[in-house]
């Protein structure tokens, strides 16, 4: 492709786009690990993160991806042979479900439709039955970045607690971490797997585990190997603001300023209204294009990405392929089941009013030139939205 003026729009539901500042801060001589001057900067980033995840309990910071996460997730917590009841939310739940056997695990996979959250009550449902207690944990993706479909954690919860069963709640927050209202404790979650590259606005590389205490508990009885995911070794080397091995150092510069920007500067709850303002925005145009989203359930609309379905006939990664190479931005592919029929609008991480109306800018004049059938109406009726969001009495009477 020859060179495009201007800077590229990464408009993929992650990795997002990284600060300036941020990048500014992971630009610095990489300072002694094990020396004086990195404890300040272990403890900020681990009391950081757990505002991030709203909890009191521990958390855990890895140098990996989510998909380690994951795994430190069920190593730490259960057996081989253990069963684990998951649910079919999109192409991510799949993969979790696959390490899962891999592990030696027996996953139980609730089938879903790619198109709605977790049933809370086909969940309860299945607990009631199991009247050995076999199943020693429950799995839900939060945000399931293949769909844009979000699952009712809370309801799940209740429903576990409904049963009256003892499985941990294990939940995967990768892309609604940092950009959709999250409790881990509140929300009774045992394990919460997190990744960087999203919400969390930095490049990919950390990955996250938050830790009930009854998760803990489990830990010191649980019998899948371990070593590096071990979270013992993590927490006694925490304590001190140490790891126990090389952390990504750099990447936790980062994370500390990317911690000031959402937690002390902007606030959570802003980050929260900002994440939801968009994707209800964005949501609108797909409406005035004439396509659909994906999403089935208003209740379970992300605020992180939305996936549009494409009219019969068209593809989505010829519209993703045009849009690239005539205006230099990327869209989300679909995934396995997916692949060819939606495109995926990510909408998070460090993104405002005017970086989403030049995504959607984007998408309409794509549309058009693919010859896809969408009315250019769906970027006035963002605009409209946004506009009217920012409207107050004392402004109109200005």
């Amino acid at each position: 492709m020859p060179r495009l003026a201007g800077r590229h729009f990464l408009q993929i539901p992650g990795p997002t786009n990284v600060p300036d500042r941020v990048l500014r801060a992971i630009d610095m001589p990489t300072m002694d690990h094990r020396g004086p001057g990195f404890a300040p900067l272990g403890k900020a980033v681990l009391e950081g993160m757990k505002r991030v995840f709203q909890t009191r309990s521990e958390v855990i910071i890895y140098p990996a991806s989510g998909t380690g996460a994951w795994e430190a997730a069920l190593a730490n917590t259960l057996s081989p042979g253990d069963t684990v009841l998951m649910y079919e939310t999109g192409h991510f739940a799949t993969l979790w479900q696959k390490m899962a056997l891999k592990l030696g695990l027996k996953p139980e996979f609730i089938a879903g439709d790619w198109r709605t959250g977790a049933d809370p009550q086909a969940i309860e449902s299945r607990l009631r039955e199991d009247g050995a207690m076999a199943i020693k944990a429950v799995c839900v993706v939060h945000n399931e970045t293949s769909t844009g479909v979000v699952s009712r954690i809370a309801e799940v919860r209740k429903a576990m607690d409904g049963a009256k069963h003892p499985a941990l709640l294990m939940v995967d927050t990768i892309s609604s971490l940092a950009s959709l209202d999250y409790r881990h404790d509140e929300w009774g979650v045992d394990v919460t797997v997190g990744g960087s590259q999203k919400g969390l606005m930095l490049p990919p590389g950390l990955s996250f585990n938050a830790v009930s205490a009854k998760a803990l508990a489990a830990s010191k009885t649980a019998q899948l190997p371990r070593s590096f995911w071990d979270w013992s070794e993590m927490i006694a080397a925490n304590r001190d603001g140490y790891f126990p091995y090389t952390p990504a150092t750099n990447l936790l510069y980062g994370l500390r300023e990317a911690l000031t920007m959402l937690l002390d500067e902007e606030g959570l709850e802003n980050v929260f209204a900002r994440h939801q303002r968009h994707g209800e925005a964005t949501r609108r145009a797909v409406r005035a294009w004439g396509l659909e989203v994906l999403a089935r359930n208003p209740a379970e609309y992300s605020g992180s990405l939305t996936a549009v379905l494409m009219p019969a006939g068209h593809d989505a990664d010829r519209l993703r392929r045009i849009i690239l190479e005539t205006f230099d931005m990327s869209l989300g592919t679909g995934l396995s089941k997916l692949a060819g029929k939606v495109f995926r609008i990510g909408h998070l991480g460090d993104f405002n009013d005017l970086t989403l109306m030049g995504t959607l800018a984007g998408c309409e004049m794509g549309l058009q030139l693919a010859g896809v059938p969408a009315q250019q109406a769906g970027v006035q009726a963002a605009m409209d939205f946004l506009a009217s969001s920012h409207a107050s009495p004392a402004r109109a009477a200005a």
